[in-house]
């Protein structure tokens, strides 16, 4: 009975032009012949409607999954090491399985079905978790939930953790940048205040003294300058030295060729 049960269900999924992730499949695509070894998976647009055998690439730390048809996603439950993982342009409905993968930090399910903040409480428990995607204005994706007035808020508030939603940086307790750089601008509002909005902005000063970037002449030591004497004084000893030796070799020459010829003689 349980046979005919997963018969009927791929064959259902094959009527509906889904794909069902096999060892085939993620060997032809990653090229690794143990599903153990893989550590990046890319599997975008594929047509993927089921995510099949993906539960045994408990190595897998980085997966892209966008533009499938996933609704189920019960095997990523298995993949202890995910650390990042795309879901973006599926048609999930829950992330119950998410709330197993302890490792991850980034979540993108832009595109999906999820209709509720509520939806979202099983991943309270993902203590790295620093980015959230709900919604790609570029790309024109969202979530239902993401028309609910403040949802990314609410998300800041349930997720402490979190430094960037939507791919935006959270101005609330997860960013501690965004809060030290906050400390930083109060620190030098001149006492802040309900005027100090009120102040004109200063002309920014430079951080140099004007011609500081310019270059300057070189600077000779009075050991460069008696260096530069002693070698203008061997330099002209040389070349006095070579006019004696060409006056030298004149000379020779003029009396080589002063010498009779022994040639010359008649016997």
């Amino acid at each position: 009975m349980e046979g005919r049960g997963e018969a009927g269900e791929e064959e259902e999924e094959e009527d509906l032009g889904g794909l069902r992730i096999t060892p085939q499949l993620l060997k032809a695509s990653t090229g690794e012949f143990a599903l153990e070894s893989i550590l990046l998976l890319r599997l975008r647009g594929r047509g993927i409607a089921h995510l099949g055998c993906l539960g045994d690439c408990t190595s897998l730390e980085w997966l892209d999954l966008s533009g499938n048809a996933i609704t189920q996603l019960g095997p990523l439950a298995a993949l202890k090491s995910l650390a990042v993982l795309n879901l973006s342009r599926n048609r999930v409905s829950s992330l119950e399985p998410l709330g197993s993968c302890h490792n991850l930090q980034s979540l993108n399910v832009a595109g999906n079905l999820l209709s509720s903040l509520q939806q979202l409480r099983c991943l309270a428990g993902l203590r790295r978790l620093e980015s959230l995607r709900l919604r790609d204005p570029l790309a024109r994706l969202a979530n239902p939930l993401c028309a609910a007035p403040a949802y990314r808020a609410a998300l800041a508030d349930m997720f402490p953790g979190l430094k960037a939603i939507d791919g935006e940086r959270v101005s609330g307790r997860g960013s501690e940048l965004y809060q030290l750089c906050r400390d930083l601008d109060s620190s030098l509002g001149r006492g802040g205040g309900a005027g100090a909005g009120a102040e004109p902005p200063r002309v920014a000063q430079p951080w140099v003294e004007a011609g500081f970037w310019e270059p300057r002449p070189p600077r000779r030591s009075s050991i460069m300058e008696e260096a530069y004497k002693q070698f203008g004084e061997v330099l002209q000893e040389c070349r006095e030295l070579s006019r004696r030796a060409d006056d030298t070799i004149a000379q020779a020459e003029r009396a080589l060729n002063s010498r009779p010829d022994p040639n010359s003689y008649v016997f």
